[in-house]
């Protein structure tokens, strides 16, 4: 599959984030700076039948200073978080009107389901059915968000399993720099839920122990959870109306190797064609590439596979590596839209996110992993990457 570079340019012009690692740009870029560990243990629901008990949590006071109705304090915590995401956007760029919005994820309202399923089985809370589906859907959450924002749009929803918000933005960056569009609106968000958290326990892919990606005593994920979003306009247009600028998405990669439910082909060869294919979009070499993004989840297959494919990609040049859910855990459909406003700050900020919890790189691949410490650099080149169960996987590229 041969990609061409886009035939616009596309910028980024405001972007919101809410996170474990903090409330909005400034608190994200501190906890990176100082390499803060922000899993801790789970307190939303029982774990105690559970291997693992820890997560990647927003606390509910942040999220509640976003319930400022009597309506919003009933809203699904997926949905406060994408309020505070969109809040924290509008506030740097209140011209711009998106035309469509794109949003990943993985669960919607998924712990209202758990309680209208559960209800079923029981005679109680018949009244509270109706409420509990309504705020099941995926997109509510992103209705609720631009409810606050006062405006309106078409909203599109992409569940591709982990890859979700990385293909929510590479799509919405297709859409404007093909000219479809000219403002779109994108990202992503997931928030913790038993019966997710207790799924991921059960196939034992969660550790019970620190989340350290691609160290050699790595033992498995952690989940985590978080909103963000990104605002694409189509460059000329952005400069025409002085939009301030953070950077560009030149590129965007899928594949989807179709080799097991829920492991990737050893050989690596997804995350490389979504690496390479993201380069070839974007016109640029794996030489270009200053820093990458790993997904990183600290699961023995996932950091095999893209361990080997970032080795065999970027062999001429040992690239800085770092997986940044060693912080806050991997908060699945949203992760990869956390991630690119993390790339994002990386290239503003010109620094390098630290891999926490790592002691010893797998003897299995050389990789030039950021230890422990975030760092000084100069950077203009970024790829962000999300692998997914299914074999699906996605990369873009940032450049400043």
């Amino acid at each position: 599959m041969s990609l061409k570079p886009a035939s616009r340019e596309v910028a980024i012009v405001a972007a919101g984030v809410i996170s474990p690692l903090g409330r909005g740009l400034a608190e994200t870029h501190a906890a990176l700076r100082a390499g803060r560990d922000c899993v801790s243990p789970i307190t939303r629901f029982d774990v105690s039948k559970c291997r693992s008990s820890t997560a990647g949590q927003i606390p509910n006071e942040w999220l509640d200073a976003f319930a400022t109705t009597r309506r919003r304090k009933r809203l699904h915590r997926a949905s406060k978080m994408m309020i505070a995401a969109m809040d924290e956007l509008v506030q740097q760029d209140r011209d711009f009107a998106p035309e469509l919005m794109v949003i990943g994820t993985t669960s919607g309202g998924m712990t209202f389901g758990e309680a209208f399923y559960r209800s079923l089985l029981h005679s109680d809370n018949k009244r509270k059915r109706a409420a509990w589906l309504a705020n099941y859907n995926p997109q509510k959450p992103v209705l609720d968000a631009m409810e606050a924002a006062g405006f309106s749009a078409p909203a599109q929803i992409i569940a591709n399993a982990c890859a979700s918000g990385t293909n929510a933005i590479g799509h919405a960056f297709s859409l404007v720099a093909s000219g479809k569009y000219e403002r779109v609106l994108c990202g992503g968000y997931d928030a913790i839920s038993e019966l997710v958290f207790v799924g991921f326990d059960s196939l034992q892919a969660a550790t019970q122990e620190k989340i350290r990606p691609f160290d050699k005593a790595r033992t498995g994920l952690v989940l985590g959870e978080g909103a963000a979003l990104i605002a694409l306009e189509a460059f000329d247009e952005a400069v025409s109306r002085g939009a301030n600028i953070l950077a560009k998405v030149t590129g965007y990669g899928i594949s989807t190797d179709n080799y097991h439910l829920t492991q990737p082909h050893p050989s690596g060869i997804g995350p490389r064609q979504a690496m390479e294919r993201a380069l070839a979009s974007a016109g640029r070499k794996a030489s270009d590439v200053d820093y990458i993004n790993a997904h990183g989840t600290a699961t023995q297959f996932n950091d095999a596979t893209e361990g080997a494919a970032i080795e065999q990609l970027f062999s001429e040049r040992r690239t800085p590596v770092s997986s940044t859910k060693s912080m806050m855990g991997h908060a699945l459909g949203a992760a990869g839209a956390i991630e690119a406003v993390i790339s994002l700050l990386a290239l503003q900020r010109q620094f390098l996110p630290p891999n926490i919890n790592f002691n010893e790189c797998d003897p299995a691949w050389e990789l030039d992993v950021v230890a422990n410490e975030s760092c000084d650099a100069e950077m203009r080149c970024v790829i962000s990457n999300s692998f997914g169960f299914g074999g699906t996987n996605a990369t873009i590229v940032l450049e400043k």
